[in-house]
C-alpha cells in the first residue's frame, strides 16, 4: 500500500483560485486571468529603473522581445510616457501542437512618469538588446548649485 500525501487545496477545490491570487500578488499576473489560456491579449508592466546624476535623469526600461519599432516614447505636459506592445511569436506548425502553459507576458504596456524640470529639447532615447534608455537632461534651474559661504 502506497502512502499518498493529502493536499487540502485539491480536496476543497479552491487551490487554483488561491494560486492565481498568489501569482497576482508576487508576480503581477492578473488575478482574473489564467496562465493556461492561449491567445489572450492582456497588458503587462515592464520593469523600469530611474536614476539621477548631476546633469541627467535616466530612465531604463526592460523590454525583452519587443521590437524597437513597437516602442513609443513621448513627453507631454511634463509627463514621460513609454508605450508599446509585445506580440507573441507565432509557433511553427501552428495547429499541430498544443500550448500547455504561457508564463511570458504579452500585450500592450504603458508607463508614465511625472518629470521634474528637464530640458525637453535635449531628451534622447536609445534601444539596444531589449533595453530602452531615456536620458533627460536637467534644466539649469534643477541642477545643484554650490553656494559659497563668506567669512566676515
Amino acid at each position: 500500500m502506497a502512502l499518498v500525501r493529502w493536499q487540502p487545496n485539491r480536496s476543497f477545490g479552491f487551490g487554483s483560485e488561491v494560486d492565481r491570487l498568489v501569482d497576482h500578488f508576487w508576480r503581477g499576473t492578473p488575478a482574473g486571468s489564467s496562465a493556461d489560456q492561449v491567445g489572450t491579449s492582456q497588458s503587462w508592466t515592464p520593469s523600469v529603473d530611474v536614476a539621477e546624476d548631476d546633469e541627467n535623469f535616466v530612465v531604463t526600461a526592460e523590454l525583452p522581445g519587443v521590437e524597437a519599432g513597437d516602442v513609443k516614447v513621448t513627453v507631454e505636459d511634463d509627463v514621460l510616457t513609454i508605450a508599446g506592445e509585445k506580440t507573441r511569436e507565432s509557433e511553427s506548425g501552428e495547429g499541430e501542437g498544443r500550448t500547455h502553459r504561457i508564463e511570458r507576458s504579452y500585450g500592450r504596456f504603458l508607463r508614465s512618469f511625472r518629470l521634474p524640470a528637464v530640458d525637453a529639447e535635449k531628451i534622447s532615447a536609445a534601444y539596444s538588446n531589449g533595453i530602452l534608455t531615456v536620458s533627460l537632461p536637467k534644466a539649469e534651474t534643477a541642477k545643484p548649485k554650490q553656494i559659497t559661504v563668506s567669512v566676515n
